[in-house]
């Protein structure tokens, strides 16, 4: 039988059609974005002849990269079969005969991802983009629940807990991975990776695989060995560039990088790379959601202790280990054939840049279930994720005269690991995914295993001065208030001892910013049994100047026994309530119909707000760009700060209007509205 190539005249990619079978239409429908491991049908128009089954055929060619090989599995080379195969590369003609032939073609389901080149015959050359597939069971990143894939793929906003562990709160963010120009941004980070640039056919050979995107990833987003798309800074000090708190998005922040030539947008902190790393693995099909760690441990000898220094009054020395009050990653959804199948799942990864991982600032994927059953030797960086959540706290008290003594403290790490609940805004306390109960058997294991040995060996607590921090609800920004230190003597004889109450503003991640209160008591006597209840008041006049954007206060208690001469501490980070945004929808919202939204903020401060501005964005409402009002006047105490402002939704579904506040005294307020757009 003699074959006869088909001869192409033209072709219609069926871009909408397509996009919206692979989920892929809020990307737009003006260019063919697939999924791998999932048919798709273009139309082929003939110059001349028709299609005849078993004797027409056609040579199709698939290629991604700069050096494209079938050993690197960068270019495939298939024809036309009978039926589709959905296990490789394939394609079969599902039309009847005639001069209009429906092409569906099927990339593999561990095909690299990233841009294609498709010939067909002699004079067909069609381009598209091919994405992860979390839908197709063949993909290494396939999730088998509808809700989650929804949230965890196809959202384009979410909540990030910020605060304290006691008291979580809700950031909204917007990761906008299907607005305009940011699937574009989310592949040139995959070239500009020092891997691709150094290798380029290897690299792309290595998109195949999640494993390895989410480490690029990992290292991409900040730009500390690379022409990566944050920089970080915790030094207060923003100037070049503006506070981590600006951001209501990734938007923005991906645009500027795309936009200035890669070089990196200033200045990111871990809530903010990590909601830029799950916006790129989302805008790539992997799913992804950011958590968040209170009081995370920051281990650099991988030794999984922190030693702690104080000075006499309980004030913390500055040391590179540390407790953040939190600490945000990401995790990404896929197996592990590296690892036993137990392990396949969510990979925790983290783009802040912290330690360098085999030379680079990059850390994971490593299962998350690794870090539960203390499997320290599983690729990558387990050792340090696992101090995060689990590393022993020593602390020691640095004296006047150079030397020092240990302090009885009881500081936990690993608290609360929260997310955001799937279809819910939610937290979703997720500890249990990292660790064992604490005390179980189960966590022994997992102690001896990653031999933690100053976890197992429970150190001793002294048991007869007890002293804990008690607060109450009204710590609002602008209000004086009191929070107390609780001393008990459990001890059958009577106690002489100092009390050292102190407080100070502080940063997330540690850094003391100055006094707020302080109190030194030379003669506390508790007689057996007896407990005192220490008021220390903070006033507004004193820490309002000294808060940082995080609104943290630090308080510390140190208890000395004079007779012992043993020391205890306790610790206690408390976060101050913003004002609360309010948002109200004026009029029917419709996809493609303005709308109004007034948005109002009560000034809680005894003193005027000036340069007042709300900003707000969110994903398929404000057209991917950020709306700026600035109120002329400025706010008395009391007085609310208020705006009207008009956006016109281009999508239905439930959509997350994100707003910010600004203004000289309360620094940045975040707050949003869900909004139910109908078609």
């Amino acid at each position: 039988m003699s074959w006869s190539r088909l001869d192409i005249d033209r072709w219609n990619l069926e871009c909408e059609f397509n996009n919206i079978d692979h989920r892929t239409d809020l990307n737009g429908v003006d260019r063919l974005i697939v999924r791998r491991g999932q048919t798709f049908t273009i139309s082929l128009y003939l110059r001349s002849g028709s299609y005849q089954p078993g004797v027409s055929s056609l040579d199709c060619v698939a290629e991604t990269g700069p050096q494209p090989s079938e050993q690197y599995g960068t270019r495939a080379s298939f024809g036309l079969s009978a039926n589709i195969d959905t296990s490789c590369w394939s394609a079969a003609v599902t039309s009847p005969p005639g001069d209009m032939v429906a092409l569906s073609i099927c990339s593999a389901p561990d095909a690299p991802i990233g841009r294609y080149t498709l010939t067909l015959g002699r004079s067909g050359r069609i381009e598209f983009i091919l994405l992860f597939n979390p839908w197709c069971a063949g993909d290494a990143v396939y999730m088998d629940n509808e809700q989650n894939l929804a949230e965890y793929v196809l959202s384009q906003d979410g909540i990030i807990f910020r605060g304290s562990y006691k008291h979580p709160i809700p950031t909204p963010w917007n990761f906008g991975q299907f607005e305009g120009g940011i699937l574009d941004a989310c592949l040139r980070i995959l070239d500009m990776n020092p891997k691709c640039l150094r290798n380029p056919g290897k690299d792309y050979s290595g998109r195949r695989n999640p494993i390895y995107v989410s480490r690029v990833l990992s290292a991409m987003v900040n730009c500390n060995d690379d022409k990566g798309v944050l920089l970080g800074r915790w030094t207060g000090d923003y100037s070049g560039g503006v506070s981590p708190m600006v951001w209501k998005g990734s938007v923005e922040i991906l645009r500027n990088w795309d936009a200035q030539a890669c070089q990196p947008v200033c200045y990111g902190q871990c809530w903010v790379f990590a909601a830029v790393a799950c916006s790129v693995s989302r805008a790539l099909g992997i799913p992804c959601r950011v958590v968040t760690n209170y009081l995370s441990a920051h281990d650099t000898n991988n030794n999984l202790v922190i030693e702690r220094y104080i000075n006499e009054n309980g004030e913390p020395i500055q040391s590179r280990e540390m407790i953040w009050n939190y600490h945000c990653w990401v995790e990404n959804w896929m197996t592990r054939p590296d690892l036993k199948s137990d392990f396949n799942g969510w990979q925790a990864t983290d783009p802040t840049p912290q330690e360098k991982s085999e030379g680079v600032y990059c850390c994971g994927p490593v299962p998350v279930r690794a870090i539960k059953e203390g499997e320290l030797t599983f690729k990558y960086d387990a050792p340090f994720v696992f101090a995060e959540v689990n590393a022993d706290i020593i602390s020691f008290m640095k004296k006047k005269d150079g030397s020092t003594s240990k302090v009885t403290s009881t500081t936990l790490v690993g608290q609360n690991i929260s997310t955001k609940s799937v279809g819910s805004d939610a937290r979703e306390d997720i500890t249990h995914l990292y660790k064992y109960p604490e005390g179980s058997d189960e966590e022994r294991e997992a102690f001896k295993k990653a031999d933690h040995q100053n976890k197992l060996l429970h150190q001793e607590q002294n048991q007869g001065l007890h002293l804990t921090i008690k607060v109450t609800s009204d710590m609002r920004k602008g209000c004086d208030f009191d929070v107390f230190a609780l001393v008990t003597n459990n001890t059958q004889s009577t106690k002489k001892c100092r009390l050292v109450f102190g407080s100070s503003a502080v940063s997330y991640n540690g850094f003391l910013k100055g006094n707020c209160g302080f109190k030194d008591l030379l003669n506390v006597e508790l007689s057996p049994g007896a407990g005192e209840r220490v008021p220390l008041r903070l006033n507004y006049s004193k820490y309002g100047e000294l808060l940082t954007e995080d609104n943290l206060i630090r308080l510390a208690a140190l208890l000395l026994d004079y007779t012992t001469r043993e020391s205890v501490l306790a610790v206690r980070n408390i976060v101050l309530e913003n004002p609360e945004i309010r948002v109200r929808i004026l009029g029917e919202p419709k996809e493609n119909r303005k709308l109004a939204a007034e948005i109002t903020l009560q000034n809680p401060l005894p003193e005027p707000l000036e340069a007042c501005c709300f900003s707000i964005e969110g994903a398929n409402l404000t057209g991917g760009c950020v709306i700026t009002e600035r109120l002329g006047s400025s706010v008395g105490p009391g007085e609310d700060a208020k705006v009207k402002v008009y956006f016109t939704p281009t999508h239905s579904g439930l959509r997350k209007l994100v707003v910010d506040f600004d203004s000289n005294k309360l620094g940045h307020v975040k707050g949003y509205r869900n909004v139910i757009i109908g078609k």
